[in-house]
């Protein structure tokens, strides 16, 4: 039921705008009745983040390969893959529509959870001795980009994904070799 629903939501995403979709669009399009729709959900804000999610839990899963860059190049590359797919900036664009000024927003789940598993990413490659970026480093200047240009222009592909991540991890070998460098 789960994935009829989705795949009718996905598909109307692609035929109809955002102001249009609704949950009993979605209903006839998935032929599930709207008040299952209505008790698992409660709205198609509800829905369309549950979308997210499942996408975000079933995509670009990370690497180990035994060496950092190595994990954040083919992880870039798949995010930058799937973000290229012809529905996936529809869904994102659908759930920034749905932020409200003022409204406190919590962190998604999938969020969350692919936070941890960067976080077990650097922190291996910590352990292997490899100068690692921050969390917040790698979300603000490798991530982020990605998201940012699928909403707002054409979705970098994987040589972007590529520059993103020497960028990143030159300015932290950069900084390394700046701390470690004599004072005069």
């Amino acid at each position: 039921m789960r994935s009829a629903v989705h795949a009718a939501a996905l598909e109307l995403m692609e035929t109809h705008s955002w102001e249009e979709l609704s949950v009993p669009l979605v209903a006839e399009a998935s032929r599930v009745h709207q008040a299952t729709i209505y008790r698992r959900w409660g709205s198609m804000s509800a829905l369309l983040n549950d979308v997210v999610n499942e996408w975000s839990a079933t995509t670009a899963s990370l690497p180990d390969t035994g060496s950092l860059r190595e994990d954040l190049h083919i992880y870039a590359a798949a995010v930058a893959t799937s973000l290229r797919a012809g529905n996936v900036p529809l869904i994102l664009r659908a759930v920034v529509m749905d932020i409200h000024p003022g409204e406190r927003r919590q962190a998604s789940p999938a969020f969350a959870e692919r936070e941890r598993q960067l976080q077990t990413m650097l922190d291996q490659a910590e352990e292997r001795g490899e100068p690692v970026p921050t969390l917040a480093e790698l979300l603000e200047l490798v991530v982020a980009p990605f998201y940012f240009y699928a909403l707002f222009t054409e979705p970098l592909t994987e040589t972007d994904a590529a520059r993103l991540v020497d960028r990143l991890l030159d300015l932290v070998a950069n900084r390394g070799s700046a701390a470690s460098a004599p004072t005069t």
